[in-house]
């Protein structure tokens, strides 16, 4: 029986933080949410409870309070799409419904004047979603913004498709739907606007740099399966976590995966700070590093939040959650975990200390850039 799996600590190297005005955030977060009407009064009560704004300024603890306000503002509409159409309405179940109608979404976060679904309260959070990431980024900040939107779609479509066989994935596609679907790259274009900064491009998308910020996903991902398990588990849905794909794919009970997952991440956590520690070192400058530590605020920001909101502690069926955090991993391997989509990150850091890494591009222009 899975229930009252116990979730022991897990490992994190990085401190807390916390933005000075989260308070007057989680407030302006919960008058946003009844202003614009998302979800059912159900579902909208349930995310107010969970205090979405101090999530946001852990995720930005030292940046821009109107940045972290819609920061909170786009993780509750985020909820209020995931929880609303792909978890418990009857899209969630339709991939070819699901996908049109987050389509359309799309062009509203892409062009907010066109005048379509103008009754829809997503819509119209998304469109004064889009106005104020105009208001606080660049055109190609608010790009990419629409373009990660598209990518975490793209996954939850195909999500549905296990939700609409009843299916379960194989540990290699989980992983990569759960790279995007747990809506982790759409939150960093909003790590740059935070700082009032734009990473240049050639850093930003560098092989190195993109592996950090998608082990940051992994990382922030399977801790919310291991946090959300309970509550998931007893939700009477079909439902997807690294937890029950390890029981159904290896055969192993539930303390196993347990176990197994806490490993996993582990061992990415642990690579994602030797690579964040080779780029400062080696390449990085003032942009880039604030970025790799946005990206480890993310972290540990999701690891706050998930072991204390109600969202996952569930109150009334209390979830065995830890309040604490393992200074030490269970796993400090320097081998790829056996995961093809993602076994290339350990190619990224030269195996000896002496090797030579891969040049960032523009590394003789990285004073100008900073100059600008």
């Amino acid at each position: 029986m899975h229930h009252g799996l116990l979730v022991p600590p897990v490992y994190s190297p990085i401190p807390p933080a916390i933005h000075p005005r989260h308070q007057a955030v989680d407030r302006q977060n919960a008058a946003w949410a009844h202003a614009f009407g998302i979800g059912s009064t159900e579902l909208r009560d349930k995310l107010v409870a969970s205090e979405i704004g101090t999530f946001a300024a852990r995720i930005l603890p030292e940046g821009d309070e109107e940045v972290a306000r819609l920061l909170a503002d786009f993780i509750l509409w985020l909820f209020g799409v995931d929880d609303g159409h792909c978890e418990e309405g009857e899209l969630g179940a339709d991939p070819g419904l699901l996908a049109g109608e987050l389509s359309r979404l799309l062009r509203v976060a892409q062009n907010p004047e066109a005048p379509m679904l103008q009754q829809d309260p997503l819509a119209h959070g998304l469109r004064d979603l889009s106005r104020r990431m105009a208001h606080h980024g660049t055109p190609a900040q608010v790009t990419r913004w629409v373009d990660a939107l598209r990518e975490y779609f793209l996954s939850v479509v195909w999500e549905a498709g296990y939700r609409s066989h009843a299916t379960v994935p194989d540990l290699n596609d989980y992983t990569l739907m759960r790279l995007y679907d747990g809506a982790t790259s759409v939150v960093l274009p909003l790590l740059e606007m935070g700082h009032g900064y734009e990473l240049d491009p050639g850093e930003r998308d560098h092989r190195s740099v993109r592996a950090a910020a998608e082990m940051a996903y992994f990382v922030i991902t399977w801790d919310n399966d291991l946090f959300s398990y309970h509550k998931e588990s007893r939700a009477g849905q079909h439902y997807l976590n690294v937890l029950r794909v390890l029981q159904h794919h290896r055969g192993m009970d539930p303390e196993d995966a347990l176990r197994t997952a806490v490993a996993q991440r582990d061992r990415v956590m642990v690579l994602f700070e030797r690579l964040c520690d080779h780029l400062t070192s080696t390449v990085a400058g003032p942009r880039l590093r604030q970025y790799l530590r946005s990206l480890g605020h993310f972290i540990r920001g999701a690891q706050d939040w998930g072991i204390s909101s109600h969202r996952y502690t569930t109150p009334d069926d209390p979830a065995r959650l830890p309040s604490t955090f393992l200074d030490a991993p269970t796993d400090d391997s320097s081998e790829p975990l056996d995961i093809p989509c993602i076994a290339w990150w350990w190619d990224l850091l030269p195996r000896t200390q002496d090797a030579p890494s891969p040049p960032l591009p523009h590394k003789t222009s990285l004073t100008e850039l900073i100059a600008n």
